[in-house]
């Protein structure tokens, strides 16, 4: 019999279903968060002290059960930050992360990958109560690091480094939320990472146990030389 490979699996997908993909969803979900984003800012000098369109989208669990069921969903076209200057950075960066993946997978693959990162979020914040985007986005980096690892950016916009840095960075700091955080904090990171380690589990596995080889032949090489 043979062997199941969920890759060969998803090109048959693409090569059946591909044309029914939406093509550019990143810039899709880029424009509704600058959507949104603009139209919070414009509001908030209208709306109530403590009312804005960014806490009427945000999902919540009672709200959604009290009949807010449009909360299930708008919660992906929330801006990551209200800050003016970290917002066009950070879609910039959504931008640049999610057109490359649609490029190297094609449209198809990349929305089922989104999808998946979707439905494991609102499973989650129907369990916990609450959740967001953020980890679902963050979910898009480590898949880019895993396809351009050599890929160097400006941290800081003045310091280079290589993405797959930048990347093991975000694990740990993902580990550390998930040990101090609360329960809807770690179900998120669980819920989107699920689209990482479908799409990218064995490769992971294969790269972290490489990573660990190296470091220890480098630990014998050092050990030898003292």
């Amino acid at each position: 019999m043979r062997k199941f490979s969920f890759k060969n699996y998803l090109s048959r997908l693409e090569y059946k279903y591909g044309r029914y993909a939406i093509h550019n969803l990143m810039p899709i979900l880029i424009g509704a968060m600058a959507i949104v984003f603009v139209a919070d800012f414009l509001l908030s000098a209208v709306l109530p002290r403590g009312a804005s369109l960014y806490s009427a989208l945000v999902f919540n669990r009672s709200a959604i059960f009290s009949g807010q069921l449009w909360r299930i969903i708008t919660f992906v076209f929330l801006p990551p930050n209200r800050s003016p200057l970290f917002i066009i950075f950070a879609l910039y960066f959504y931008y640049l992360i999610g057109t490359s993946l649609e490029r190297e997978w094609g449209a198809l693959k990349f929305n089922i990958y989104y999808l998946l990162g979707i439905i494991g979020t609102i499973v989650a914040g129907l369990i916990t109560g609450f959740a967001d985007n953020y980890y679902l986005n963050m979910s898009l980096f480590f898949a880019f690091a895993m396809f351009y690892p050599e890929f160097q950016v400006l941290l800081f916009f003045i310091f280079p480094i290589k993405i797959k840095w930048l990347a093991w960075l975000d694990a740990v700091l993902f580990l550390y939320m998930f040990i101090v955080g609360d329960w809807a904090t770690r179900a998120s990171i669980i819920a989107a990472l699920i689209n990482f380690f479908v799409f990218f589990g064995s490769d992971f596995i294969s790269r972290l146990k490489q990573l660990i080889e190296r470091l220890k032949l480098k630990w014998r090489y050092r050990g030898k030389h003292f």
